[in-house]
């Protein structure tokens, strides 16, 4: 759980936003957070704070007056120990107010009062016309120069029924925003390259060949390698998972797509990541139409083989720190540290296929010029953040 023993005042504004503000809240105590709740009286016009404390497991403050508190500074008291404060949603005229430095409710007294040393990260709602007007967009900007994060807003349809810029991003987005805020930068500066997925060889325009790699590790790594401060670009095949916040997202098909859009990126990067499981060959000629039974005889195929990726980066005059994946069915420590002879390139990372195609855990086996080194069996987010630490280790030493 990336923010285990992390404490984090959730603040919420008035919009309807708040409805997700439920589910960001759920989430933060999964993920292992501490949530004190505190809501201003607008935000409970759209959700009770009984429902934020069912949710957070505490008591949620509303009151700049709320005596629960022995010394009645609640305003001094729930920062101090507090390793983040998170507005959202943070409608339009509190942004106003942590701009000018208001103080005429306790979210606001508190925003003010909270120490240098704990960050404030706000999560903008509102309607597009409000977050385009330019007094909203100045504030915006002068937020930022006060050094305070703004988590969004995204475009989309709204409560009201237009559509653009406003919405606040989603719970599981805004999570994933707070996890990697609070990681160590390991790679800051990097420029990172990352394939994943499958690809999709076309037999007619129907049928074609592909494998059973869901891209899970992959876009792991892309979210791991962003939150690690690196800029992430992702070639990804064919996949049903949602694009990794703040990464630059490259769709293809095919294995030569693959290959073109790599070739085309490799030269500004400093890391590549080969994760995809690339079909190896592909049907020389698809057909252009549906191939139909004949007499039950199966059609004859004729296979050549695709562009080697991986080998080809390697072989570059200057090539990138280069990250191999091999995805075998038996003698791993065999295959895969041949894998990695051949390929010429300094790290090789291991698994059996079918025992991590889908899944959301993994067992790693790392290869490099000194042996080989496993890294037990844990979640994929868990895992994509050691085999980052551990490129960030390798290419600074």
């Amino acid at each position: 759980m990336k923010l285990a023993g992390k404490r984090i005042v959730l603040g919420l504004t008035g919009g309807i936003a708040c409805y997700k503000a439920a589910e960001l809240a759920r989430g933060l105590v999964k993920a292992g957070a501490s949530v004190q709740v505190v809501m201003t009286e607008a935000a409970r016009q759209f959700i009770t704070p009984v429902t934020l404390q069912a949710l957070s497991g505490r008591p949620v403050f509303t009151d700049q007056w709320d005596s629960r508190i022995s010394n009645n500074m609640a305003h001094i008291d729930l920062t101090r120990d507090a390793d983040a404060v998170l507005i959202a949603p943070c409608s339009a005229d509190f942004m106003r107010k942590l701009v000018h430095g208001a103080a005429d409710d306790l979210l606001s007294t508190l925003c003010l009062a909270r120490p240098a040393t704990v960050p404030l990260l706000v999560a903008p709602a509102m309607n597009v016309e409000m977050w385009e007007n330019p007094a909203t967009r100045r504030n915006a900007d002068q937020l930022r120069s006060d050094g305070i994060t703004l988590l969004g807003p995204v475009a989309g349809e709204q409560a009201c029924g237009e559509t653009g810029l406003g919405r606040m991003m989603e719970p599981e987005s805004l999570l994933e925003e707070l996890q990697a805020f609070f990681q160590p930068k390991l790679l800051r500066g990097s420029r990172v390259l990352v394939t994943a997925g499958p690809t999709f060889e076309p037999i007619d325009p129907v049928r074609g060949i592909t494998n059973l790699s869901s891209g899970k590790m992959g876009y792991a790594i892309a979210r791991a390698a962003r939150s690690a401060g690196a800029e992430v670009t992702l070639v990804s095949g064919p996949t049903a998972l949602a694009a990794p916040n703040g990464v630059r997202m490259l769709p293809v098909t095919t294995a030569r797509e693959m290959h073109a859009a790599v070739m085309s990126e490799i030269a500004a990067q400093q890391v590549f990541i080969a994760v995809a499981a690339v079909a190896d060959w592909r049907v020389s000629e698809a057909s252009s139409q549906k191939i139909k039974k004949q007499d039950g005889s199966p059609p004859a195929l004729a296979f050549e083989q695709n562009p080697d990726i991986l080998a080809e980066v390697a072989a570059l005059p200057a090539p990138p720190y280069c990250v191999g994946f091999a995805a075998e069915s038996e003698h791993l420590l065999e295959h895969g540290a041949a894998k990695r002879r051949r390929k010429n390139i300094p790290l090789l990372v291991g698994n059996i296929g079918h025992q991590t195609f889908g899944k959301d855990d993994n067992e790693l086996v790392l290869f490099d010029d000194t042996g080989h080194y496993p890294l037990p069996r844990a979640g994929k987010d868990m895992l994509a953040d050691r085999l980052v630490a551990e490129i960030a280790q390798r290419i600074r030493t």
